[in-house]
């Protein structure tokens, strides 16, 4: 896929994209902070309260003490760094691609279909769209459309500055 660069995009048009990675950034990174800060926090009655089609999947990560341990780590790691990695611009495609991974499973462990009840509740009601899925089509635009060579770190470790 050719890199058409920011050149092509008006400043306000730029700053809106910028904008967007920043705030999806700060929700990574600070869900990943609140989870490592919290002493009892575990994935586990999330992902025993899973439904839909992968529910069985979530069902044995969260009964195996030791995989449990594993995606624990995982979670809150890989929130954090892909809010910092958003959030500075510097290894943004990856941040974006693990960003994507992150919402993906929470999407498919709770996936908001007819009939679906969990016992945690959600932030409103919901049809097949919900926050989990908006915010992963966000970070699909920013993955099109990167902004960390332009306005990140990204720009040092790029041999095409745009």
């Amino acid at each position: 896929m050719k890199d058409m660069g920011f050149r092509n995009y008006s400043f306000i048009q730029s700053s809106f994209l910028v904008l967007l990675r920043l705030l999806i950034g700060w929700h990574f990174l600070y869900e990943g902070i609140v989870k490592l800060w919290s002493s009892n926090w575990s994935a586990g009655g999330y992902l025993a309260d899973s439904g839909g089609v992968f529910k069985d999947f979530f069902f044995w990560m969260a009964g195996n003490d030791q995989i449990l341990a594993i995606v624990d780590f995982l979670n809150i790691w890989g929130l954090i760094l892909v809010g910092l990695g958003l959030m500075l611009g510097i290894f943004t495609r990856w941040a974006t691609f693990g960003g994507i991974v992150l919402l993906a499973f929470y999407y498919l462990s709770h996936p908001p279909l007819i009939n679906s009840e969990y016992a945690l509740p959600s932030e409103g009601s919901y049809l097949i769209v919900n926050k989990n899925l908006i915010e992963l089509a966000a970070l699909l635009v920013l993955f099109v459309f990167p902004t960390g060579k332009q306005v990140g770190f990204d720009r040092f470790f790029s041999s095409k500055n745009v």
